[in-house]
């Protein structure tokens, strides 16, 4: 007897969308959009907590395969002698404790998509045997001898960098080929400025209708999240508005209710809200003598020090700090007010940065500050 495991069917309802509207998204979504429509490998890379499972399912739901089964297995969450079992299925007695025969992932998903995820912590053995089926289209069960079609299409997913691991002996280069045929890349979230508090909207969104109650945002607690470079990326930002609506559900999240880590920048955004006001003069007076074209960098470095050292005097906090989120917060800062100097025409703030115009849409974008800006 077959033990007939129900696969993860998906439907168009499904909850999971790739959310975001900043350039890397809007990118992700229109390769996913294309690859879909065909039969084609697809290599989902990107770092830890970005999505890739998600990218994975739309795919799949926008495939012609979208009707049929999504079946998903963490190659690095699975013992590896329990692995083959596990993609291929075994037949009875094929081994001690094998009492019926078992259809493995490649049988569950059919002619739908059948998902690999972390396949970089593959072994080496197994590699060959998945080199085999999208090579030749066919597997037998452990412990079989019939030879059986595999029809689903291959989606596999690693936060590794594959070319390093072929240079380690760690993984094999003809299956990276193999695997490589469209590659998708997953924006981290520090690169996603404009959707890190819609992404934020939409779990606290997700949360209340599971009956966690709703939270509103205090003084700072934006820019905190808007400053933080979330190395845990969307899982990290995901948990932590799980986390404050279970502590605070009903009431006002203040600064001092985040994690230390994400203060910095709360912190900065605060007081550079009550102390560092630019006076009427002080832009104009700073973009007199803008730095060249070339030493864009210098020019806002410059511009920092001297719009900040006069009044701040930073003290490193007893937890320590995040010191990349504090800077970054400075300059965020200061892009806002001079954007707001010049009526938010960009060639002109980026005059009165020192910045070329093309530097400046780049941060505008980074930190999610594009809705009024203007050529």
């Amino acid at each position: 007897m077959l033990d007939d495991r129900a696969p993860h069917l998906l439907t168009a309802d499904s909850p999971d969308l790739l959310l975001g509207e900043s350039p890397p998204m809007r990118t992700l979504r229109e390769q996913v959009r294309r690859v879909a429509q065909t039969d084609s490998t697809v290599l989902v890379l990107g770092e830890s907590g970005t999505g890739k499972e998600l990218v994975a399912r739309t795919v799949h739901l926008q495939s012609p395969r979208a009707a049929r089964p999504f079946v998903a297995v963490n190659c690095g969450a699975i013992p590896g002698e329990l692995m083959e079992s596990e993609l291929f299925g075994h037949e009875r007695g094929a081994f001690t404790g094998a009492l019926n025969a078992r259809k493995g992932r490649f049988e569950l998903a059919g002619r739908g998509t059948l998902f690999l995820d972390e396949i970089a912590e593959m072994s080496p053995p197994l590699q060959v045997k998945i080199l085999r089926v999208l090579q030749e289209k066919c597997f037998e069960r452990v412990g079989g001898n019939e030879v059986l079609s595999a029809q689903a299409r291959i989606v596999a997913a690693t936060h590794r960098d594959l070319e390093q691991q072929i240079g380690l002996g760690r993984f094999r280069e003809d299956l990276y080929y193999r695997l490589n045929v469209f590659p998708v890349q997953v924006p981290p979230l520090r690169q996603r400025g404009e959707d890190i508090l819609l992404l934020a909207e939409h779990a606290l969104q997700r949360l209340e209708a599971q009956g966690l109650g709703r939270v509103r945002f205090g003084d700072g607690v934006q820019q905190a999240l808007l400053s933080y470079r979330w190395p845990g990326n969307v899982r990290e930002l995901q948990n932590l508005m799980e986390r404050l609506l279970i502590l605070h559900a009903g009431s006002i999240v203040r600064l001092a209710d985040l994690p230390p880590k994400l203060r910095a920048g709360g912190d900065l955004a605060r007081d550079l809200g009550r102390d560092l006001s630019v006076t009427e003069a002080a832009l104009p007076q700073l973009a007199t003598n803008p730095a060249a074209e070339d030493d864009e960098q210098e020019g806002l470095q410059a511009l920092m020090q001297a719009m900040t050292e006069p009044v701040l005097q930073p003290v490193l906090p007893e937890e320590g700090m995040d010191l990349r989120a504090y800077l970054e917060q400075i300059e965020r800062s200061l892009i806002e007010q001079a954007l707001q100097r010049s009526r938010h025409v960009i060639a002109h703030a980026a005059q009165h940065l020192g910045l070329r115009r093309t530097t400046l849409v780049e941060k505008i974008r980074k930190y999610g500050l594009g809705a009024e800006a203007r050529e």
